[in-house]
């Protein structure tokens, strides 16, 4: 164990997440990673924005200028959606995901079309080649004179190279692989992520230049790296899809300068990514109706009406303990609501596999698909069907409730633009407004809404 006695200007920091304390602890407060605290310098790192402060003072709220934080779009409609109009002068965003998603091909649209409209854009590559970049540039039409490219690893080159073209737009793909030589550790390491993080904030925040910073996810799914990293930033985009599927779901998961409630879709095709703008068609395109097992949810993905279809299987197995499979939605739920439909509606899954699933890649966690669910696995159960024109919208409670949810109105509106011409809907919520050619049927129950939804197969 550590010496108990220690100088005033040492700190243990923990090698996981980057925390530090003034002693020794065998657990890190912050992430309960065991043993990974060890003796170091206290970080003395300049607050971003620090040298503005000394600078300017304090004004009155209303005398400042606001027109510093106007958005300057991207030229992807999808990608200006979630940030609220585009990127903001000064603003450094975080684009996180998965490897194999198209984070680096997203923001080379972006860089490439921001390029085409006068914006001067300098990508620094630390982990492809100038070559491979521009094969990609070549294929997804992010070729322009002024998207500049330079293959650098080094903090400070970076720094030097953004000083001596003077870009409105720096993207850095990504942090991990950038070093500064004068920090220990190696590309990745809490410090130097950490370090690196706030010397590019600081940089921004000086010279009003929109920063992109591209970022690596653990196998957990979680941002790789010190947490300090999704604190230092503006804004922390999410990019993530199936990988059996084309499409990619794009959320904001903070965002300084806007809400996070909006998502973005895109498709991936050989020429890059392609906006989804008509989501609610893109997942019905292959619905097959008059099939047992399948249900139409009206969801909300942020606060974006999306229609998707909910398919379930359920097959009779001799196993002790049958299977429970999900795919695009939380297996707890699909569980909960097996439990309910037994327990409530006298549709009992003992003794088969169900498996259930969100056709078309998208993962939803909204409880607004709780009704549909229950409705597709009572079909499979039953050989039962819904009609092609139907659609379903409810939380389910654990007494078999059908319990409202937000936006319903909005929720059916999108339904009725698609030729839906029949919802059921929860009794305990508020009636809207009439919708044209929309029959609603309220139900106060998941049996009640069995009774209603499904009709015998053929």
């Amino acid at each position: 164990m550590p010496s108990k006695t220690k100088t005033a200007k040492t700190v243990h920091r923990c090698s996981q997440c980057g925390c530090e304390t003034p002693r020794w602890l065998g657990r890190c407060p912050e992430c309960d990673a065991w043993g990974t605290l060890g003796e170091a310098a206290p970080t003395a790192v300049a607050p971003a924005g620090a040298a503005r402060i000394a600078l300017d003072g304090p004004v009155p709220i209303g005398d400042v200028d606001a027109g510093s934080a106007a958005p300057v779009s991207t030229g992807i409609a999808e990608l200006d959606r979630v940030l609220q109009g585009g990127l903001v002068a000064g603003s450094v965003t975080l684009l996180a995901g998965e490897p194999g998603m198209g984070k680096s091909t997203l923001l080379l649209q972006a860089l490439g079309r921001l390029a085409a409209g006068g914006t001067r854009c300098l990508l620094v590559t630390a982990e492809e080649s100038c070559a491979q970049v521009k094969l990609r540039a070549e294929r997804v039409g992010a070729v322009h004179p002024d998207l500049l490219v330079v293959a650098e690893t080094s903090l400070p080159h970076v720094l030097a190279h953004a000083d001596a073209t003077a870009p409105q737009v720096l993207a850095v793909d990504s942090i991990q692989t950038v070093v500064d030589p004068d920090l220990p550790g190696a590309p990745g390491s809490v410090t130097q992520v950490r370090d690196g993080a706030y010397r590019l904030v600081q940089y921004a925040k000086e010279h009003g230049r929109a920063t992109v910073l591209v970022g690596h996810v653990t196998k957990e799914g979680t941002l790789a790296g010190p947490r300090v990293l999704e604190h230092v930033v503006d804004t922390v985009l999410s990019f993530d899809g199936d990988r059996g599927h084309s499409l990619r779901a794009l959320h904001a998961l903070k965002h300084r300068y806007g809400g996070t409630e909006e998502v973005g879709l895109f498709e991936m095709t050989e020429r890059g990514l392609v906006d989804v703008p008509d989501a609610s068609a893109r997942f019905l395109v292959d619905r097959r109706p008059g099939v047992p097992g399948s249900a139409v949810a009206a969801v909300l993905e942020g606060v974006r009406p999306i229609l998707v279809e909910v398919q379930a299987l359920s097959m009779k197995t001799a196993a002790p303990m049958p299977r429970r499979s999900a795919a695009g939605m939380e297996s707890g739920r699909l569980a909960m609501l097996l439990a309910v439909l037994e327990q409530h509606a006298d549709v009992s899954s003992t003794g088969a596999d169900v498996y259930a699933s969100v056709a078309g890649g998208l993962r939803i966690t909204e409880r607004g698909l709780d009704l549909a669910l229950a409705l597709a696995v009572a079909g499979a159960q039953l050989s039962h069907v819904t009609t092609r024109d139907t659609v379903a919208i409810g939380e389910l409670g654990l007494g078999g409730e059908v319990r409202s949810v937000p936006q319903l109105e909005r929720r059916l509106t999108e339904a009725a633009r698609l030729g839906f011409r029949r919802a059921v809907i929860p009794k305990a919520a508020r009636a809207p407004g009439r919708i044209d050619g929309m029959a609603v049927v309220e139900v106060a129950s998941v049996r009640d809404a069995i009774g209603e939804a499904l009709i015998p197969a053929g």
